[in-house]
């Protein structure tokens, strides 16, 4: 075990949070949908600009299901 650390603390002395910004990104993730792909997903899906390209290529597909599942 490191001698800086003590068992109940991951944080080693050399990290220095002294210029850090409480909450600095706290809007952006509040507004934002974090979700998680599988790893072959992932693999063909590399950014988020090609998921949604490819969600946006799926809504008329879905959307024309929604309505069909109504009009039953």
């Amino acid at each position: 075990m490191d001698v800086n650390m003590n068992e109940d603390d991951d944080m080693l002395d050399e990290y220095d949070f002294s210029g850090g910004v409480r909450g600095k990104y706290v809007e952006r993730l509040r507004h934002s949908h974090i979700v998680l792909l599988e790893p072959d997903v992932a693999e063909i899906f590399t950014d988020s600009e090609l998921v949604n390209k490819a969600l946006r290529g799926l809504l008329p597909v879905i959307q024309a299901q929604a309505e069909k599942v109504q009009d039953q």
